[in-house]
């Protein structure tokens, strides 16, 4: 299979990863504004609340990219003289440790952000959180489509999946039979969508989809990282960052829907 990191636009090299983004953006959010109109709620509010969410994800996904670099951060800082030998390379060194980004740390940021914009707007969360439950899942499905394309990240040698060519982000991943995990996950991740969207139309679990997201999709993470080639994100105590975090968002999913049905055991609709 050949990359397609980018895409010829009128003489212009777009890459084909922020398309996919870009896509999923717009898709997600028709989805989040209409479903809101549809409970009878001012569209632009869900709008707002995106935009704030937007912020979080973009600096929590690129702080956990740094958090990742931890190594080059700590040997930048013990030899600055070293490496910070003009402003054009201390920019250059900032973008090698922050310049990507980690999924998680997006989600994580997001959700922060969104917590605290709600508090101050006096908001009810729990409203916001099931309508914009489902907007995650299926924006992370044209994000893992646009991974696929690009040759961001991989799966591992296998039997099955797609030999890789011309991946210049990876080049010594080229010419191996990989397992194609993003198109597993981006498949996940749109069952997950369908999933919590139909039991917000039913009415279903009220106050619990977004948990229920993080329960389903931290499961879905952990055993997906065996499958990832990748390794860039780091390991501790032989798991990956990303598994550590997910068995963290399973245990927070777990106790929140022990509290969710203790306190309505008598009316909460399954």
């Amino acid at each position: 299979m050949v990359m397609l990191p980018n895409i010829n636009i009128f003489g212009k090299d777009v890459a084909t990863y922020m398309l996919c983004v870009l896509a999923g953006v717009f898709v997600s959010g028709i989805y989040v504004c209409r479903t809101a109109k549809k409970r009878g709620h001012d569209d632009n509010d869900y709008i707002v609340f995106l935009l704030i969410a937007a912020i979080g994800v973009f600096f929590g996904g690129h702080i956990m990219y740094g958090i990742t670099q931890i190594r080059a951060f700590i040997e930048v800082v013990t030899h600055l003289s070293k490496y910070i030998t003009s402003f054009t390379t201390f920019i250059g060194m900032v973008s090698y440790i922050f310049g990507g980004s980690v999924f998680y740390g997006g989600l994580l940021g997001g959700m922060l952000i969104c917590v605290i914009y709600a508090k101050i707007k006096k908001l009810d969360l729990t409203e916001y959180s099931d309508i914009c439950a489902g907007f995650v899942p299926l924006f992370h499905f044209f994000g893992r489509i646009g991974c696929f394309w690009g040759g961001c990240c991989y799966g591992i040698e296998s039997s099955f999946g797609f030999i890789t060519k011309d991946n210049t982000l990876n080049p010594s991943i080229n010419g191996v039979v990989r397992f194609p995990v993003q198109l597993l996950e981006a498949a996940l991740n749109l069952g997950l969508f369908f999933l919590l969207a139909y039991l917000l139309r039913k009415n279903k679990l009220k106050g619990g989809l977004f948990a229920l997201y993080l329960l389903i999709y931290s499961v879905i993470r952990f055993f997906d990282e065996f499958l990832r080639g990748d390794s860039y994100r780091g390991f501790l105590f032989g798991l990956s960052t990303s598994q550590i975090i997910s068995i963290l968002l399973f245990v927070g999913a777990v106790v929140y829907f022990v509290c969710y049905f203790r306190r309505h055991k008598n009316t909460a609709k399954l």
